[in-house]
């Protein structure tokens, strides 16, 4: 976005035409997609998402942020424990889980090569992510990457857990795109990729037989941190 202006006016030169052309934008008569869901409270939010999370294959955790630290070791331990990766955000301090981390020798794919990232990742047991937005609707996590947090680690590792601070919770991708949007227009920094997660790795592309973990993790655990 740093060199927009030069790059639409060079190929407004190769079209031989002016720039300067504004697109006005539409009043919708009817803007259903604000009506859906829009009357749910959280916990009916999360009745939602639970039930999406068993159609998607996800287990789902609800605990308090007394109880995130023994509910993330049990969920760690029964993958099977390391190796795990994560990426340094400062949430794991916020919650309380930098000693666990530390204990069970999480690597961070932020202080590697970019050439050692893929090869270390897709070799690991467990990756660890905190959901940035997340959608009820459709039991998504929405991950915002940048240089502390890989796309790596939601795709390549066998498992991955998503840890959801419960204010992320949003009724569906509407309410995410509109928050993104206004990130946009208030200057605020959003990363290139943005990844929508729906639970572990499904594909049904072949003779319409679901398989899991073709292309990503095979299991996946949310865990929703009620205050």
């Amino acid at each position: 976005m740093s060199n927009r202006d030069e790059f639409l006016n060079h190929i407004a030169t190769k079209l031989q035409r002016k720039r300067g052309r504004k697109v006005t934008k539409p009043t919708w008569k009817h803007r259903v997609q604000w009506e859906i869901l829009n009357d749910k409270n959280i916990d009916e939010l999360i009745d939602m998402f639970e039930k999406q999370c068993h159609k998607n294959h996800t287990t789902l955790k609800r605990v308090s942020v007394a109880q995130l630290q023994d509910t993330l070791r049990e969920t760690i331990l029964h993958y099977g424990g390391g190796p795990i990766v994560s990426g340094k955000d400062d949430r794991f301090e916020q919650f309380g889980l930098s000693t666990l981390l530390e204990q069970l020798d999480v690597v961070y794919l932020n202080d590697l090569h970019r050439k050692q990232v893929i090869s270390i990742a897709e070799r690991a047991n467990i990756g660890i992510t905190f959901s940035d937005i997340t959608l009820a609707e459709s039991a998504t996590v929405t991950l915002f990457h940048d240089r502390n947090n890989s796309r790596s680690i939601s795709l390549l590792p066998t498992n991955y857990i998503a840890l959801i601070p419960i204010e992320t919770i949003v009724p569906r991708l509407t309410h995410a795109m509109k928050m993104i949007h206004e990130k946009v227009l208030s200057g605020s920094s959003i990363p290139s990729c943005i990844t929508f997660v729906s639970g572990p790795s499904n594909s049904a592309d072949i003779e319409s037989h679901l398989v899991h973990g073709v292309h990503g993790p095979v299991e996946a655990t949310f865990i929703i941190i009620d205050h």
